[in-house]
């Protein structure tokens, strides 16, 4: 019997749309006494910007709050990009520039995994590839207390949450969710982990499912962990699976869906 992929990322609204931090000041509110309209009041929205674009005018908006996330900041009355990438929309009004990247830029509540780089009394270094390393608290765990402290190689791969990130301190990570429990966040043991764009990472936690992974699914039975720093874990019964689908998830960053589709077909071709 054929199942579709396990997918171990959380895969809620929040962590698609990579939940950028936003600053109090960066909370804007046009006090104006004109009607509120349902429609984006940009026509940018989900197209490519660039630093200069100005994307909104506050003048025409009414007693609205706006909430502002990378890439885009305020001047005067308008609301201009600050990085290329594409303009995206979180109903009802938080905008941010969306771009791919090698180097990840940590965000509170983005899911990431992450590789423990040295041990300490009260915490574990993990690079979670940000220009710092980040630390993960030995009690950051569901029941986690001083008398049962979890053991982690150096080298061994977690699935972490990011609970702190700003410029002025290394990011804090958990091995919980919001409600104090482990849900899907732990050590990743087994299968295999590569590398890819913040951009790709991504495509494959976006909503409908990426082309690539339902193609997959129809065909193959594996377990999938994306992390929105650009690391992914893939695991199944046989290396020849596990092959298949990090060579499929590479592949299809530049393609279509249709494009997608095909290459998998191609791939499963080879592998029976």
């Amino acid at each position: 019997k054929r199942h579709r992929p396990l997918r171990r990322s959380s895969i809620c609204f929040a962590s698609l749309l990579c939940s950028y931090a936003i600053n109090p000041q960066e909370t804007l509110t046009s006090e104006m006494n004109a009607e509120t309209s349902d429609a984006p009041p940009t026509s940018l929205v989900d197209r490519t910007v660039v630093p200069g674009d100005t994307v909104l005018d506050l003048t025409a908006m009414a007693n609205q709050t706006i909430k502002l996330g990378a890439g885009l900041r305020q001047d005067c009355d308008t609301i201009s990009v600050m990085k290329a990438g594409k303009l995206r929309l979180s109903k009802p009004n938080k905008y941010w520039v969306e771009s791919s990247h090698k180097r990840y830029v940590p965000c509170v509540e983005d899911t990431v995994l992450g590789i423990v780089v040295d041990c300490k009394p009260d915490n574990f270094l993990v690079d979670i590839k940000a220009p710092t390393l980040a630390f993960l608290p030995v009690l950051a765990f569901e029941g986690g207390t001083r008398r049962n402290i979890p053991k982690f190689e150096i080298g061994t791969l977690l699935y972490v949450r990011v609970v702190k990130a700003n410029n002025s301190m290394n990011p804090e990570l958990s091995c919980m969710d919001e409600t104090g429990k482990a849900a899907e966040f732990g050590q990743l043991k087994d299968g295999y982990m590569f590398e890819t764009s913040t951009g790709l990472s991504r495509m494959l936690l976006s909503s409908p499912t990426c082309p690539v992974l339902e193609a997959l699914g129809k065909k193959l039975s594996y377990e999938i962990a994306v992390g929105l720093n650009g690391r992914v874990w893939a695991n199944a019964s046989s290396p020849s699976t596990v092959i298949l689908v990090s060579n499929a998830i590479m592949n299809s960053e530049s393609l279509s869906g249709l494009q997608q589709k095909i290459m998998v077909e191609k791939l499963m071709q080879r592998l029976q």
